[in-house]
């Protein structure tokens, strides 16, 4: 990722979009986070944009990196499925190796999950697997937590996962903490007590929580390592 620019944070003009200072000009860049950020977004702060090859974006850039207490963080959190699929692909998750089958966004019924796993027997699929990845860059005390707004989108995926579970397929949430300073999970009770405890209900009911984190650098942005710990009580 060398072709990254580095730039100065100045405001959040809105949901999509930051403003930020290129050698000493005010320049708007795409948002690739919805969460608040509220704790890396600070005017001042250094991050690190993706220029876009497409001629007819609003935006020449996206914000990339932040940096924060030292630490590199991935903004880019529609990317996080992406990172997980390869690692899927490349067995470095344990807990997911052993499919040959392995799509992403898979649609079920009305939903569509970010990850589907299986295996083939006689063309008719076996040990399905559905895995819907959360993006998590918020850290209080070492510990990633999520989400970082309510999100009652993100309750309804684990709504679904239930519905799976009860029906015998194998479900799991999976939480890429992106901001190297994470070291264990735990979901955000404060800010969306609802999401936390469907979270807290959906283990209870079968769905598996797997809680990894990435390493990031100006030239990748890869997960690393095995399962952290999580806690899921208040």
């Amino acid at each position: 990722m060398t072709d990254l620019v580095k730039a100065i944070f100045r405001n959040r003009a809105n949901r999509f979009i930051a403003e930020v200072e290129i050698d000493g000009e005010i320049v708007k860049a795409h948002l690739p986070n919805t969460g608040r950020c509220k704790e890396l977004l600070i005017d001042g702060t250094t991050v690190y944009l993706k220029p876009s090859d497409n001629p007819n974006r609003k935006t020449k850039y996206s914000l990339y990196l932040v940096e924060n207490k030292g630490a590199l963080v991935a903004m880019f959190s529609q990317q996080a499925n992406k990172i997980v699929f390869d690692a899927i692909k490349k067995g470095k998750i344990k807990e997911l190796s052993g499919y040959s089958i392995l799509e992403s966004e898979k649609t079920i019924g009305n939903s569509r999950i970010d990850i589907y796993l299986a295996n083939s027997d006689h063309d008719a699929p076996i040990d399905e697997t559905y895995v819907e990845v959360k993006s998590v860059t918020l850290i209080k005390d070492g510990i990633a937590q999520f989400p970082d707004a309510p999100t009652e989108r993100g309750r309804k995926h684990l709504e679904e996962l239930i519905s799976l579970k009860k029906q015998g397929i194998r479900s799991v949430v999976f939480f890429l903490i992106e901001h190297p300073n994470g070291n264990s999970f735990r979901p955000n009770w404060e800010n969306d007590p609802k999401f936390s405890e469907t979270l807290k209900k959906a283990y209870s009911e079968g769905v598996e929580i797997l809680v990894y984190k990435t390493e990031n650098t100006l030239e990748h942005i890869e997960l690393v390592g095995s399962s952290l710990d999580f806690d899921l009580e208040k």
